[in-house]
């Protein structure tokens, strides 16, 4: 599948598969960013991508974020085909979590994107369901 890219900053590679079985591909940090402990950094990933109607763009954090003491804030991002102009460069919002200052260098590998396809539901409103449940929500297990 050819996508259409645009880098910000030269300086920094085009997003990689770092591997012949990677399902997703590494995405660097633009610039340097400074994130203080117990507190949100916004992370600029020097791209903006034409992703392709009928699929949307996952963005989540490398395996090895977290050893720097950072994860997502919003857990996933999800990039619409419609986010895609000359100045929507996407971005990764990181949460410290620890008791020190994060420090993120130009070209650093944070984050991940994979392509993913979309299926949009048609909704049947019904007044119940099946008369069997399974005892509520989280209720296959405990902690």
């Amino acid at each position: 599948m050819d996508i259409r890219i645009k880098r910000f900053s030269k300086d920094v590679p085009l997003p990689e598969y770092k591997t012949h079985g990677a399902a997703a591909f590494d995405l660097s940090s633009r610039e340097r960013v400074v994130i203080e402990c117990m507190q949100v950094g916004s992370v600029p990933l020097n791209v903006a991508i034409e992703t392709p109607v009928g699929f949307f763009l996952l963005l989540a954090s490398r395996s090895s974020t977290h050893k720097k003491g950072l994860m997502l804030a919003n857990g996933i991002g999800i990039g619409d085909p419609d986010f895609s102009g000359d100045a929507d460069e996407y971005r990764a919002v990181f949460f410290n979590f620890t008791s020190n200052t994060v420090v993120i260098e130009p070209g650093e590998r944070v984050a991940q994107g994979l392509f993913v396809p979309v299926t949009h539901a048609s909704w049947i409103e019904v007044p119940s369901l099946r008369p069997d449940s399974r005892g509520g929500f989280g209720s296959t297990g405990s902690y």
